[in-house]
């Protein structure tokens, strides 16, 4: 079939937001974003920092803890900026090779994280039902190549998606009712039947994140077994302690995006606005309560925060 010339592609891309937000509202919500961004900058920027200066938190988890947090910041660092213009400069236009760029960001740091709380998962598994052989299991060395392969192994997955979306004509609308790029809410801009190429896409996304959440959800079933045969309470909270702050962030992650997943494919829709709210919820909770979880609820950052802050109040006492 020979293509309409007199048809007109689509050359950029513009970012709505939330389509029934008043324009009066978009200097506070601009701030909103702001703050949020700075603040997932400094808290998570923190948590690196303190690991990469301090060997007494050179340890698996914290390893596992700084390969999520890097994918936060990343993530928001993708996709904050453009949204803060949108609504401080209204300048919500991207172009179309920038908003598949950003696009395969968003989906890539979305399977990193998700591999990454799977092994948080078997990492506490270990930690739990195998104490003994933890350290020989679970070796600095043994999550460093975990990590590794999880950053290299999340690229296809992406590439794909982006692969897939690319090529479709987009020949009509040019408003993309979300904050950012993602395939559901560029591919929806299409000028043909979207079925064929976001349906093996929306499999691909549910086998990452059911594959995840099946190895999060037995491990979670062992731990949970093995605690209960704690005789002692105070054993069985002190474990169940160290293991909430992971199923918080879990339930946060996995939860609504599934939810969002399953709603785009299979027909059910609701406000714009609602769905934004959503899938935000599921993309910046995480990164700005996950530096809180693990500062507040780990002894050993918390002790090192504390230190540091001591040290700062006695110089600045010297000073003056």
């Amino acid at each position: 079939m020979v293509p309409d010339r007199n048809v007109t592609f689509v050359k950029d891309f513009i970012i709505v937001g939330f389509p029934g937000l008043h324009p009066s509202y978009y200097a506070l919500i601009s701030a909103v974003f702001f703050l949020f961004y700075v603040y997932i900058l400094l808290a998570n920027g923190t948590f690196l920092f303190l690991l990469a200066t301090n060997k007494r938190l050179h340890k698996p988890m914290y390893f596992i803890y700084a390969s999520l947090v890097l994918s936060d910041v990343l993530f928001s660092t993708s996709t904050l900026p453009k949204i803060i213009a949108r609504y401080w400069f209204q300048d919500g236009n991207i172009s179309f090779a920038a908003c598949f760029f950003q696009m395969y960001l968003v989906h890539y740091f979305g399977v990193v994280s998700s591999y990454t709380l799977a092994i948080m998962a078997v990492d506490r598994y270990i930690a739990v039902c195998y104490p003994f052989g933890y350290h020989t299991i679970m070796s600095n060395r043994n999550i460093l190549i975990l990590c590794i392969m999880t950053w290299v192994f999340s690229h296809p997955i992406s590439i794909m998606m982006v692969v897939r979306a690319f090529p479709l004509p987009y020949c009509g609308a040019n408003t993309i009712i979300h904050c950012y790029c993602d395939h559901i809410s560029i591919t929806r801009l299409a000028c043909t039947d979207r079925a064929p190429y976001s349906f093996p896409a929306f499999v691909y996304a549910m086998v990452i994140l059911l594959g995840s959440l099946v190895i999060i959800v037995f491990s979670y079933s062992f731990i949970i077994f093995s605690v209960l045969q704690i005789s002692s309470a105070h054993g069985q909270l002190k474990t169940f302690s160290t293991c909430s702050s992971q199923l918080i962030i879990i339930a946060l992650f996995f939860l609504p995006r599934c939810f969002n997943y399953l709603a785009a494919n299979i027909g059910i829709t609701f406000n714009a606005d609602l769905q934004i709210a959503i899938i935000l919820l599921y993309s910046l909770l995480p990164p700005m309560i996950n530096p809180l979880l693990y500062s507040l609820k780990t002894e050993e950052v918390k002790n090192i925060l504390i230190s540091k802050f001591k040290k700062h109040q006695v110089s600045l006492t010297l000073i003056s």
